[in-house]
């Protein structure tokens, strides 16, 4: 079996396809694609046509040394390259007639875990729509910009009047939800070491699953000065790339929990490979995951082969219409979890009607995929 093709479609979300000369094709998701990611997978194509499609870690070993001086450590190349790492696992699933699961090493569990994103707005009426629906982990965004009471919208520290705002919004939100339910808080890496420290502090009555990404990614002694001053779980993650990213995390113990998005990161190989460093230190594993639902999917292969998975996160649980994307026997989403059956590959395929329905108006006759 030969790789004789590679083409891309974006439809809101941004997918990758790899073709075969036995006909057998094989399609994944990447997030964060970002402008030119398609011309990106363009110059990658040519290093993998006529290779082995179930060769999977060589082709994407070949291409991550090809593009080392075009930024094949992170970002958009490393992005790109996961949409195709990804196609390639479907593929290799379809021509080998099992679940991708299977070729990662097996299934540690049927069902993977969701949490849902509420980002933010009515505690109590989100949390009642995301417990009818099953699920039993819910994240909140508490980093706002535009506070009112933040002194200098450029400096990353914490005056105590956001101090006070932040800690009682996050006390309301345990109060609306009660003690039972997992509960992220997220700062998306926009305060300084002390602040992180204040705010990890002053929440620890909370019984939080993690609070997520206090400082920037960038330093990572300043995030462990945060994780040594409180007893709250910190999460980081979503901002490294390939397992070399996670290396000096996990060495220096400077989190509690890491969250690598798998559909922008590696991969699912590459992920995997992640959970097992982390599962040395006993560190679980909760990935991050702000894309469709062939990447929620596709993600869930990984999250069930490893022992020390904990949550995958859902972003869509407020989207309409998300599930009908694939074409899947059964539910996509099963009372606040991924279901996996033993469907070849990911186990769904694309419902092409509705991924072209959400190209704009002008471009709804056009070739779907080039």
């Amino acid at each position: 079996m030969k790789i004789t093709d590679i083409k891309t479609c974006e439809a809101r979300f941004g997918y990758v396809r790899v073709y075969t000369d036995e006909g057998v094709y094989g399609t994944g998701e990447l997030s964060h694609q970002g402008a030119g990611w398609r011309q990106i997978v363009d110059s990658m194509k040519p290093i993998l046509l006529g290779e082995d499609p179930r060769d999977v870690d060589m082709c994407f070993e070949k291409i991550r040394r090809a593009f080392i001086f075009r930024g094949a450590m992170s970002g958009h190349a490393v992005s790109a390259l996961t949409g195709i790492e990804v196609a390639l696992w479907d593929l290799a699933g379809k021509a080998q007639g099992v679940p991708v699961y299977r070729l990662l090493g097996g299934k540690f569990r049927d069902r993977v875990r969701l949490y849902v994103d509420c980002a933010s707005g009515d505690y109590t009426e989100t949390y009642r729509k995301v417990t009818d629906a099953g699920f039993t982990a819910m994240k909140f965004d508490l980093d706002d910009a535009n506070r009112p009471e933040k002194v200098d919208r450029w400096n990353w520290t914490v005056h105590p009047a956001e101090l006070e705002v932040i800690v009682s919004e996050a006390f309301e939100i345990r109060e609306a939800i009660g003690p039972h339910m997992d509960l992220g808080i997220d700062l998306h890496g926009r305060y300084d070491a002390v602040a992180g420290q204040k705010i990890a502090m002053a929440l620890e009555e909370l019984d939080l699953m993690w609070l997520e990404e206090p400082v920037p990614p960038e330093n990572i002694d300043a995030l462990a000065k945060v994780k040594a001053a409180s007893n709250t779980p910190i999460c980081v993650g979503e901002n490294a790339y390939l397992r070399y990213g996670f290396r000096e995390i996990l060495e220096k113990q400077a989190a509690d929990i890491i969250m690598p998005d798998i559909s922008k990161c590696g991969g699912l190989s590459e992920c995997r490979k992640i959970a097992n460093m982390a599962e040395i230190y006993y560190v679980p594993f909760a990935p991050h995951n702000n894309s469709g639902p062939l990447s929620t999917l596709a993600d869930a292969h990984t999250c069930a082969s490893v022992p020390n998975f904990l949550a995958l996160e859902y972003h869509r649980f407020r989207d309409e219409g998300m599930e009908q994307i694939l074409d899947k026997d059964g539910p996509f989403i099963d009372s606040g979890h991924v279901v996996l059956t033993e469907a070849d590959g990911l186990g769904a395929e694309l419902n092409e009607d509705v991924v072209r329905s959400m190209l704009p108006e002008g471009e709804r006759d056009a070739e779907l995929w080039r």
